[in-house]
């Protein structure tokens, strides 16, 4: 099992930018692939990104595709969503989780963090 600890979140303008990192402890964090997902007030947990173990491949939700940006850090076992043209609707609970594939599928993941908040609001 490997614990995840997000930061980086907080209160933004549209269009501004923000970069969430996911730090991990444990064994192996380099041999799993880690999503990030989100959740908002009302809605169900949806899958924002993921990374593959050796960050080689990416994947991304058509809403943030071409505005977030997800990467690794192997050597400091830390995960990073950088997201830019933050939105309204890009208000939620964002999680990072880690798991044995990289798919957008939650069910997949088994360890999971706290979660960060963001608000983007003028």
């Amino acid at each position: 099992q490997v614990q995840l600890v997000e930061s980086g979140g907080g209160l933004v303008q549209p269009g501004d930018s923000l970069r969430l990192s996911c730090a991990a402890s444990g064994r192996r964090f380099g041999s799993y692939a880690v999503g990030w997902f989100r959740q908002s007030p009302g809605k169900e947990r949806e899958f924002v990104a993921v990374v593959s173990f050796s960050g080689l491949r990416t994947y991304y939700a058509d809403s943030v595709k071409g505005r977030f940006t997800v990467s690794r850090d192997n050597a400091k076992d830390l995960v990073y969503l950088h997201m830019n043209s933050l939105k309204p609707e890009d208000t939620a609970i964002y999680y990072c989780a880690a798991g044995l594939k990289t798919t957008s599928d939650s069910a997949d993941f088994a360890s999971w963090g706290q979660g960060t908040q963001v608000t983007v609001s003028s």
